[in-house]
C-alpha cells in the first residue's frame, strides 16, 4: 500500500486538503495527516477544522512514498518555514521520491530547493517563486521529474486523481475518476 504525508498548518486551504485526503483514501492509499505544532486539530483558512493523525516531528520520511502540500497562504508560509517539512522535502527529493504541491504551496517547494523547472501554482504566486518555467493555466496539473504541481481549489480533485494515477496506476485512476464524476479532469502536462 502506498503511504503519503499531507502536512497541514493553520490557514491551509480546506478544499485542497480534503480533496487530496478523500480521493487518495478512496484509492486505498494510506494518508497520514500531520500538524506542525503539537495540535491534533488545525483550523483552515475558512474556519474548517481538521483532526490530524500525528505531529510532523514524528514523521519518518523513510516510510513515505510521497509528500503532498495543500495551499492557502498562511498554511503555505508555515510549511515553508517549518524545519521538519523542509527537511522531509529535501530528504525525499534526494531519494527521488514523489513530491506534490497545489495552489500557493509550490512556494514551500521552492524554498526547500526541490521545485523543478516546470510547475504551476495559484495565479500570482509565481511572482514569489520565479517566472521561468511557470506553466500558468496550460494544464490543471504539471509534472516535472518527481514533482507534481497544481493551480488551486478548482483543480484539487484533478490533482488528487493525477496522484492516484501515479501511485496506483491507470485502472484505479479510471475507477476513482468515474466514481467521483470527474471525467472533466485532463491529462497531466
Amino acid at each position: 500500500m502506498s503511504r503519503v504525508l499531507v502536512p497541514i498548518a493553520g490557514g491551509f486551504e480546506e478544499i485542497e486538503a480534503v480533496s487530496i485526503i478523500d480521493v487518495l483514501r478512496r484509492a486505498d492509499v494510506e494518508v497520514l495527516v500531520a500538524s506542525l505544532d503539537d495540535k491534533s486539530a488545525v483550523k483552515g483558512a475558512n474556519g474548517i477544522t481538521i483532526v490530524c493523525d500525528m505531529d510532523i516531528k514524528d514523521v519518518d520520511a523513510e516510510t513515505l512514498d510521497m509528500i503532498i502540500l495543500p495551499g492557502g497562504w498562511d498554511g503555505t508560509y508555515a510549511l515553508a518555514d517549518d524545519e521538519n517539512v523542509q527537511r522531509i522535502l529535501k530528504d525525499m527529493d534526494a531519494k527521488g521520491k514523489n513530491i506534490a504541491a497545489i495552489c500557493a504551496a509550490p512556494f514551500a517547494l521552492h524554498k526547500a530547493g526541490v521545485l523543478k523547472q516546470n510547475y504551476t501554482c495559484y495565479p500570482s504566486v509565481e511572482e514569489q517563486i520565479r517566472l521561468d518555467g511557470y506553466q500558468g493555466d496550460k494544464a490543471m496539473v504539471v509534472e516535472d521529474s518527481n514533482v507534481m504541481t497544481s493551480r488551486g481549489p478548482g483543480t484539487a480533485i484533478c490533482f488528487a486523481l493525477a496522484i492516484v494515477k501515479k501511485l496506483k496506476g491507470e485502472e484505479t485512476y479510471k475507477m476513482i475518476r468515474a466514481g467521483v464524476l470527474a471525467n472533466f479532469c485532463e491529462e497531466v502536462v
